[in-house]
């Protein structure tokens, strides 16, 4: 199991600061957010650093780059950057609520709307993840089903978040099962309040997450998240906790599998 974790935890900190922080706190990833809620981070690499400057910076600190978050901006605008920096993840949106009856036909209009993207995907060494949310077109796991069986593009894939799985009932383990090789992108997230929504803070119990994860084989990394701002201390404990609480559940399982 591989850990990253998001630059929009770190947003009042430059993007090196936050790099910073993130490999110190023992992270081998990174996925920097665009302008989301204000964070600064991707839209500063595009207009100052520059991809040669964004890939010392990972260098410096021994860190990968997992992925661009996109809700703001979109793909289009990043892709030659990520393409400069190696290539990784871009995480956006599907699109609004549909009724049952039509989840079909619309994921079928959604996936050939996002052939431009996949496209560009392809040509930037790069994958699109689009991620399931309250009220859209991705939510329920009815939508994923569909969403995989549509989708036949390796560079399309889905960011599961589980936070919007646990506020309508539906299975994070079924979920990710659906998924399958079609999972880019995973949010260790739960449905809680401030810090509680981290991994190890909450109280959820996320280890059929990772083993379900283990069992598809899922070849990204696994990111703690949560919405919400607080102080940098505060953040980087509590991603601490996340972190070795995330590594526990993982060699529990292992040690587990070899008994």
């Amino acid at each position: 199991m591989r850990l990253s974790t998001s630059t929009i935890h770190f947003m009042q900190l430059p993007i090196e600061q936050a790099c910073e922080e993130i490999a110190r706190l023992g992270f081998e990833a990174v996925d920097i957010w665009s302008a989301h809620e204000g964070c600064p981070h991707l839209d500063d690499v595009l207009n100052r650093l520059g991809p040669d400057c964004l890939k010392g910076l990972l260098a410096k600190h021994k860190l990968k780059l997992f992925a661009f978050s996109v809700y703001s901006g979109g793909y289009k605008r990043y892709a030659e950057l990520l393409a400069k920096v190696g290539g990784g993840v871009a995480v956006q949106g599907s699109s609004g609520a549909v009724k049952p009856e039509e989840l079909t036909s619309k994921m079928k209009q959604f996936i050939e709307s996002l052939k431009p993207l996949m496209e560009l995907a392809e040509q930037n060494k790069s994958y699109l993840a689009v991620e399931n949310h309250g009220n859209a077109l991705l939510d329920t796991l009815d939508s994923f089903k569909a969403f995989v069986d549509i989708n036949k593009s390796k560079h399309l894939g889905i960011a599961l978040a589980p936070y919007h799985l646990q506020v309508i009932n539906a299975s994070v383990p079924e979920a990710i099962r659906i998924c399958d090789r079609q999972l880019l992108f995973f949010y260790a997230w739960q449905r809680a309040e401030g810090n509680e929504q981290l991994p190890g803070v909450g109280p959820t119990d996320m280890a059929p997450w990772i083993e379900a994860l283990a069992k598809v084989r899922y070849r990204g990394y696994v990111n703690p998240f949560m919405h919400g701002h607080v102080d940098v201390e505060t953040m980087a404990v509590n991603l601490g906790k996340s972190r070795d609480y995330l590594k526990d559940c993982y060699t529990r399982l292992s040690d587990s599998a070899e008994t």
